[in-house]
């Protein structure tokens, strides 16, 4: 998606402050875990690829409002739009592809999820000229037919297939009866809800993510060339997915490398810093990867969706509080640095539950 290196930058363009940017993420996040749970429980009783599908398009019709309405309304409308989308989508796809990938989930999420990053790599280095030759209309006209075209396509995958253990009568039912047993199979032992809990928040702080343009701008990068750095991230989190397939290291030293490398890099006053900062997003793939494996793995009821849901509803609500930390009157640079304070209470977390490594 062109747009995504550089929407933070359209909406600085547009006249927007670093505060009101992070009130429109707050909107996204808001709307998000708002449709996250109940969303998750639609696809357990429908259809987990149609409900992507729809996902999808609304995501679509959010870009579209900012290149419509480009001020602070339409960017919030855009995000209403997008959280929805987002919500749909969010945990629908995992599920899906654990039905079909059973236990080669982690090996087909690590390369999925590595050409999805290459992919975006390709097109953050064609942000660059698009830019260039359309400004941000070509941008996010090339970004909506691609989000459009990734809906429409899910909606050739298989969707009824189901794993063992998800058919128990005990789980048959409607709409709100899987809701109920989604919410209970994610509070059903101590050790599940630590589960839900790392497989939240670490998704949670890929809200940083949003703010990395301007921290690359407020390292003396010129924003044609910020695309250029944003892949260098892009291609550090594909080689994170990429070895979250095949290898299952300490989850809870990866994370503590994840937090050391983020405050270093935020850190340093010179574009050199983007480095490590690329590395510390490589390690975070490659943790989130791992900790939904092993979510995934201990889920045995028909409520997939809905379980994984309550992650994301977890992984929103953070990202909100992030969001809330970055409106706070500081430099971007300490603010990123301040960020790995949780990032490492998070690998503490982790150390007490995942007894084996990944």
């Amino acid at each position: 998606m062109l747009l995504y290196p550089v929407y933070a930058l359209l909406f600085a363009d547009a006249g927007l402050s670093t505060s009101q940017i992070s009130v429109l993420f707050a909107i996204w996040s808001v709307v998000s875990f708002a449709f996250e749970v109940p969303s998750g429980a639609l696809a357990d009783a429908w259809s987990r690829r149609g409900l992507y599908a729809i996902g999808e398009l609304l995501t679509a019709a959010g870009y579209a409002l900012w290149l419509i309405w480009p001020a602070f309304p339409g960017f919030a409308l855009g995000f209403v739009l997008w959280g929805l989308g987002g919500a749909l989508a969010s945990g629908t796809l995992e599920a899906l592809v654990y039905d079909l990938a059973g236990d080669d989930y982690a090996k087909v999420m690590g390369r999925a999820g590595t050409v999805g990053i290459l992919a975006t790599l390709a097109a953050t280095l064609l942000a660059t000229p698009a830019l260039a030759l359309g400004g941000y209309p070509l941008v996010g006209v090339a970004s909506i037919v691609v989000v459009t075209l990734g809906g429409l396509l899910a909606l050739r995958l298989p969707d009824a297939v189901r794993t063992p253990g998800e058919g128990d009568e005990s789980d048959t039912g409607g709409y709100g009866r899987l809701l109920r047993s989604g919410l209970r199979d994610a509070v059903k032992d101590r050790r599940t809800i630590m589960l839900v809990a790392v497989a939240a928040l670490l998704p949670g702080f890929t809200a940083l993510d949003e703010y990395l343009p301007l921290l690359a701008r407020d390292k003396g990068a010129p924003t044609a060339g910020v695309p250029l750095l944003y892949a260098l991230v892009a291609l550090a989190m594909a080689a994170g997915s990429a070895l979250a397939g095949r290898y299952a290291a300490s989850l809870p030293l990866v994370v503590a490398a994840s937090a050391a490398l983020l405050a270093a890099g935020a850190l340093v006053p010179h574009l050199i810093g983007m480095v490590p900062v690329a590395a510390a997003f490589g390690l975070l793939q490659y943790a989130m990867i791992r900790a939904e494996t092993g979510l995934q793995e201990s889920i045995t009821g028909r409520a997939r969706t809905t379980v994984l849901s309550v992650s994301g509803f977890g992984a929103e609500v953070f990202a909100v509080v992030l969001y809330a930390g970055f409106g706070l009157p500081a430099p971007l640079p300490l603010l990123f640095a301040l960020a790995t304070t949780p990032l490492l209470l998070t690998a503490a977390l982790a150390r007490r539950n995942f007894v084996r490594p990944g």
